[in-house]
């Protein structure tokens, strides 16, 4: 995603990653908004359920998304 685009999460590539990420909101059918990429590429900044929310790009690879 680029800075400032919108999608809805559709569901997780990874299983055992999913539980976590859900606990933090990131549950399907959420929209998403991507706010940005730290100066080093990682982690990425997120907003989701009302909250930002930081992920390494190892995570926030596995969140699938509908644009």
């Amino acid at each position: 995603m680029k800075k400032g685009e919108v999608g809805i999460i559709s569901g997780f590539s990874d299983e055992g990653l999913s539980v976590k990420l859900m606990e933090m909101g990131c549950l399907p059918g959420a929209t998403v908004r991507f706010n940005f990429t730290a100066p080093l590429g990682d982690p990425v900044c997120i907003t989701v359920a009302g909250y930002e929310l930081s992920l390494r790009l190892e995570e926030a690879s596995t969140v699938l998304i509908i644009n």
